[in-house]
């Protein structure tokens, strides 16, 4: 089992070119891989999202890049042969009409403004996707890492809540079949508080017993919430991500918790079912977590 919550760090680098890759993960119900890269960098943002898809089946995913490249090649200078061009023409006007002294050299001219203008390379493409596949595997190791153990934690959790949710399923066990039996004792002591024992119905009795017992009758519902019980506890093993499954499985559980506790007629009943139904809203609460 694992978490969806995680982080990681990977760093690759080669013949002078240096890319970091950081992921943050939280919960999400699919997996939502968000980044924003400079135009340079454009060509690895497909090479990223594909290689967390093939490791990452839920969750909402933060990428951050940092890239440096210190190649001799990696900076390029352009000059603005245009604008430079009209620079020295208006200089040439200025000079005839106001007699200035003509000073102006290559070095003068390159400090203008915007005659210069210092720009990234173009990058080897090829390099740069290489760089991040790798960056990004490695830092999915750490952010499985840590999902891993937090999954751990999370299990044992899960593990102690469904066994809760089980022995509360006993008490409601047990205590069902004696349910019409009380119904039985307490209508016949009403009735006889009323009338004398010569003049009541006994088979009328029996009858309204034994439509109160049908009425409160839980046993399917008992049976499968011990299925869905013993489900869960199957998917507390996989090794593939079943946090969705283990989701639907606990709206059944809480299904069959209402279903009983609309019939319970009875207050250990109740409040057995009332404890049960705060540990399915627990495991609910954790299971939004697991990927």
């Amino acid at each position: 089992m694992k978490s969806m919550t995680g982080y990681g760090k990977g760093v690759a680098s080669n013949d002078g070119r240096e890319l970091t890759v950081e992921l943050k993960s939280v919960n999400h119900r699919f997996l939502d891989v968000s980044m924003r890269l400079p135009r340079v960098l454009s060509c690895i943002e497909d090479p990223i999202r594909q290689t967390i898809a093939a490791r990452l089946s839920r969750g909402h995913v933060d990428v951050f890049v940092n890239y440096r490249n210190t190649r001799d090649d990696a900076k390029d200078v352009r000059i603005d042969e245009n604008l430079l061009l009209a620079y020295i023409v208006r200089a040439c006007e200025a000079n005839e009409k106001l007699n200035l002294t003509y000073d102006l050299t290559l070095s003068n001219v390159l400090r203008l403004p915007d005659v210069t203008e210092i720009v990234p390379a173009d990058e080897d493409t090829d390099a740069l996707i290489a760089l991040a596949k790798e960056a990004t595997g490695l830092a999915l190791n750490g952010l499985i890492e840590m999902r891993a153990a937090e999954g751990t934690r999370l299990r044992a959790a899960l593990l102690s809540g469904v066994n809760a949710m089980d022995a509360y399923r006993e008490e409601i066990l047990a205590r069902a079949p004696f349910v019409s039996e009380d119904y039985r004792k307490k209508l016949n002591e009403r009735i006889e508080s009323v009338l004398s024992s010569s003049e009541i119905d006994r088979t009328r009795l029996a009858t309204e017993v034994a439509l109160f017992a049908d009425r409160c009758c839980i046993d399917e519902e008992l049976v499968r919430l011990k299925s869905h019980i013993a489900q869960f506890r199957i998917y507390l093993d996989s090794k593939e991500p079943i946090g969705k499954n283990m989701d639907f499985i606990v709206q059944e559980m809480n299904r069959e918790c209402n279903t009983i506790g609309s019939k319970a007629n009875d207050a250990a009943l109740t409040k057995a079912v009332l404890a049960c139904k705060a540990e399915i809203e627990k495991l609910r609460e954790q299971i939004q977590n697991v990927e």
